[in-house]
């Protein structure tokens, strides 16, 4: 059997490009889904190159552009085992702080850009048995004061459920991943000191996804020791 392949949206920085490395070194051929084209291509040469790692130029948000990503990993490596949906971005706490512009387009990314993916690869999931992982986040299981991208992670650890229910004994696998605070662009004023770092969650991701095929672990919580929330 060929080298599994390892589907990764988000994948140019931060946490995505970090469990591209770790997938990489555990035998995965990938494909690297973000806007930024230039950045996946370096990232895609470092992991092996064409024979190895497929970069994709994908905004999250639009429909044919995740349908073209999936068809393009078929069509490069015949078959997808892991889906990495990560791709979202954040948004200062309070209800008055940010642009209506700038919530409508979180909104779009966190949870239509997620459910997006789930749709374009549930078939190819299905195929290969495979597994969905979703980054969701502590802020996804308890309210945070004033936010509205905690409100857009419950309804990402709503949607992991939802596709658990709906793929059960199906043989595909869902894990939800909760992070909290890590160093990564996401904090444009940089993270704490205590914080986790990209590797930390890429090595939960690879525990979860290479558990015997009759072991879905459904959440993993991940703080820092330090973070009090």
């Amino acid at each position: 059997m060929p080298d599994p392949v390892f589907l990764i949206t988000g994948a140019s920085s931060g946490i995505g490009a970090a469990t591209a490395h770790a997938a990489a070194a555990n035998g995965y051929r990938l494909v690297l889904a973000a806007r930024s084209r230039d950045r996946l291509e370096g990232l895609a040469a470092e992991l092996g190159g064409d024979d190895r790692a497929l970069a994709v130029a994908c905004d999250v948000t639009e429909w044919d552009q995740q349908e073209a990503m999936a068809a393009a990993a078929l069509d490069r490596f015949g078959r997808i085992d892991v889906v990495f949906a990560n791709a979202g971005f954040g948004a200062k706490r309070g209800f008055t702080s940010e642009s209506p512009e700038q919530w409508r387009s979180m909104v779009l990314t966190n949870v239509l850009g997620a459910a997006y993916t789930i749709r374009a690869t549930i078939d190819a999931l299905r195929e290969s048995r495979g597994h969905l992982v979703l980054t969701s986040s502590v802020a996804g299981r308890r309210p945070l004061q004033g936010s509205l991208y905690s409100a857009t992670k419950h309804a990402v650890t709503a949607m992991g459920e939802a596709a658990r229910q709906e793929l059960n004994d199906s043989g595909v696998r869902v894990t939800l991943i909760e992070p909290g605070m890590v160093d990564t662009p996401f904090f444009d004023a940089g993270a704490a000191d205590w914080a986790l770092k990209p590797d930390d969650i890429a090595r939960a991701i690879l525990f979860a996804v290479s558990q015997p095929p009759h072991v879905d672990v459904n959440e993993l919580l991940i703080r820092p020791t330090a973070q009090p929330v």
